[in-house]
């Protein structure tokens, strides 16, 4: 199992962070892997939302589909699945001084032969992770989103050490 969790603060108000965070298509702007990532069902984004999330990483593109499992005041949980990996994301966020503190965790784990990659993934793992705070970052910058991938990014305030198991 891949385990990467990284602590960041940005400017936005907690309730904007968890609306921005719990709609996963929205990955599409923070995940560098992502290709594409598109809702399969309709109405408010509430637990039991899913959506398709197709990433490529390493050349191999892969499909996993993502359900959001809570979306508590302060905490997200989604649920990732594909035929080889599942993934957990869990967010917390709590408000600081000037904005949010994020707590962005990934649990991933291989299943079948995919699982001989988990060491090649790693590494990768931890590129995204630095890339996706930066642009997170920069996405919840001032009292609302503005949605700016490709934009400058200002580094965050704080970041987690990588932590990894397995």
């Amino acid at each position: 199992m891949i385990v990467v969790e990284r602590t960041f603060a940005v400017t936005a108000a907690p309730g904007a962070v968890l609306a921005y965070l719990q709609d996963f298509a929205n990955a599409q702007e923070w995940d560098r892997s992502s290709v594409r990532t598109s809702r399969l069902d309709a109405g408010p984004i509430a637990p039991g939302a899913h959506w398709r999330h197709v990433r490529k990483l390493y050349g191999v593109t892969a499909e996993l589909t993502y359900t959001l499992i809570s979306s508590d005041p302060g905490r997200l949980v989604l649920h990732g699945r594909s035929e080889g990996a599942t993934c957990v994301d869990t967010v917390f966020v709590r408000p600081v001084p000037g904005g949010t503190e994020v707590t962005y965790r990934v649990e991933l784990e291989m299943h079948g032969l995919a699982k001989l990659a988990t060491p090649l993934l790693r590494p990768e793992l931890e590129k995204l992770a630095g890339a996706g705070v930066a642009v997170v970052t920069a996405a919840l910058a001032g009292s609302t989103i503005r949605h700016r991938f490709g934009a400058p990014i200002a580094p965050n305030r704080l970041t987690a050490p990588l932590e990894e198991t397995g």
